[in-house]
């Protein structure tokens, strides 16, 4: 399986564990098309977010301007913890890949604004861990 499509099918997986609060290796099997197996990237985004999602959590809210974490659509929640777990745990991956991964992700399954947004909040991640 192709990085793109793994990262998009852990965005899926992280979604539904969000909204159906479900295990995340049942949203990778809901995810999963017939035939198609999980991979070891696939499975270390969605594992590795769910256990670092209060550290991931804080993160993204230290730096919301103007918004609270609560208030981020769910859409926008996945994408930023898959993003933000990619920065912070997965050193051999360039920064600048997982920011733009996730743009693209949120211009795909989020509103009008999803990107802008999600590139704003990475943007400000980014600066505080490269000071």
């Amino acid at each position: 399986m192709k990085r793109r499509l793994a990262r998009e099918k852990a965005f899926q997986s992280l979604f539904q564990i969000e909204v159906s609060d479900i295990e995340p290796e049942a949203a990778i099997a809901h995810v999963l098309e017939e035939g198609e197996k999980e991979d070891e990237f696939l499975h270390s985004l969605v594992f590795g977010t769910v256990e670092n999602k209060q550290e991931i959590d804080e993160i993204i809210a230290n730096h919301l301007e103007n918004w609270s974490f609560s208030r981020l659509a769910n859409v926008e929640k996945a994408v930023l913890r898959l993003a933000v777990y990619e920065m912070q745990f997965h050193g051999d991956i360039p920064v600048n890949v997982s920011m733009n991964e996730a743009i693209e992700l949120a211009k795909i399954f989020g509103g009008e604004e999803s990107g802008r947004f999600v590139n704003g909040v990475l943007v400000k991640i980014v600066q505080h861990f490269s000071k």
